[in-house]
């Protein structure tokens, strides 16, 4: 069934808070309870938050938190739910809807990094699954409160440097633009996997790491925009901005779905350091916190979520895909990122969900109680 958009009928559905996010991962085998993740995020003040799957366990912890949750609908999925309308909607029947609207379930993600991973099949598979989840929330009457998207990685791009010399690969075009029309439709921005660590570790012979970590550096300048950069993660989103303007969406939002800095890695992973990782992650915490846009797009605030809450140690691939975790499942901090907000009377290394806990009972108790606690990120 062809998936019609009438543009007096579509409501732009929000699914990110402010300017800051985290991703919540949890191929793992030791990461606290979903309902220790909601208390530390709640004391840490994250707002949004990103996860790969539907897990209901996660779906109901949420519950009243008022936390706003991007849900993933799994590559091994769309396949199934590009086929029909129905099979959509019975996955939105079993695992949004019953959660709707105590868990705020603020959008879709259909697929991740899908077009430039090698399955042609996927890639056939990727709009008629987005329209068909679309089709069902409206059905629903819900594709006013859920956004429906899909996260790209940087391999899109046949190049992205200088920024404004950005274009997508030829071979992902005949995809990527019917994808992109549709999402323009539906008020949709576009969500790129933005990772300079990834960019540093392949080129580390050419690329001035603390333009990477947003230190003081010489920086690069666009010769064609004019335009001087001296961070990557700024030069990354003009360069999906440029590259959107090529194929006629010079109008669309660009969020970052992903970025971060692995605290360790291999030996051949330049980079991988805890020091890097901490330096990266506040810097950029600080960029966002300023709600500025890009040198090519001023008036467009930069919004990102970093990857990740936690380390997950069951990942598979080089040592860098199990440390990208700002904390540890004690709910500890892995390492300063310059954490502000309510006082701590102790190390950040003591942070634990039990001292979280003790926080909140305190906050019920008389005011001379000093509360212990290290405060977190601030969107």
């Amino acid at each position: 069934m062809e998936t019609r958009i009438e543009s007096d009928k579509v409501f732009t559905a929000q699914a990110f808070i402010g300017t800051y996010g985290v991703n919540y991962g949890r191929i793992a085998d030791n990461l606290p309870s979903p309902q220790s993740v909601v208390t530390l995020l709640k004391a840490a003040k994250i707002k949004n938050i990103r996860i790969y799957d539907a897990d209901h366990d996660v779906l109901a912890a949420f519950k009243g938190s008022g936390i706003e949750i991007v849900v993933g609908l799994g590559n091994e999925f769309l396949k199934d739910i590009s086929v029909a309308e129905d099979r959509a909607m019975t996955w939105i029947k079993e695992n949004v809807q019953p959660y709707l609207p105590g868990t705020s379930i603020s959008g879709i993600a259909v697929g991740n990094e899908i077009l430039g991973n090698g399955d042609i099949e996927l890639w056939e598979a990727l709009l008629p699954a987005v329209k068909n989840v679309y089709s069902a929330l409206d059905r629903l009457d819900l594709a006013h409160k859920v956004q429906v998207s899909s996260p790209h990685s940087e391999a899109v791009f046949a190049n992205s440097y200088p920024p404004s010399a950005c274009t997508f690969r030829d071979d992902i075009l005949p995809f990527m633009k019917p994808l992109l029309q549709f999402f323009s439709d539906i008020k949709t921005p576009f969500y790129i996997n933005a990772y300079p660590f990834l960019a540093y570790k392949s080129d580390s012979e050419q690329i001035d790491i603390d333009y990477a970590l947003f230190q003081k550096n010489k920086g690069i300048y666009d010769a064609k925009t004019k335009l001087h950069y001296d961070n990557m993660f700024d030069a990354m989103l003009d360069a999906a901005y440029a590259g959107l303007e090529k194929v006629g969406f010079e109008k669309m939002e660009v969020i970052v779905s992903e970025t971060g800095w692995a605290s360790k890695g291999d030996d051949n992973e330049a980079g991988a350091s805890l020091n890097n990782a901490r330096t990266y992650n506040r810097n950029l915490r600080k960029r966002l916190l300023k709600k500025k846009g890009t040198p090519y797009r001023p008036k467009m605030v930069a919004k990102a979520y970093i990857f990740a809450l936690f380390n997950e140690n069951l990942k598979p691939g080089p040592t860098s895909e199990r440390n990208f975790g700002l904390f540890k499942p004690d709910g500890s901090i892995a390492y300063d990122i310059g954490f502000t907000g309510l006082v701590s009377s102790a190390p950040s290394s003591l942070l634990s969900f039990k001292k979280i806990l003790e926080q909140f009972l305190l906050q019920s108790s008389p005011p001379v109680i000093v509360i212990v606690l290290v405060a977190c990120l601030v969107y």
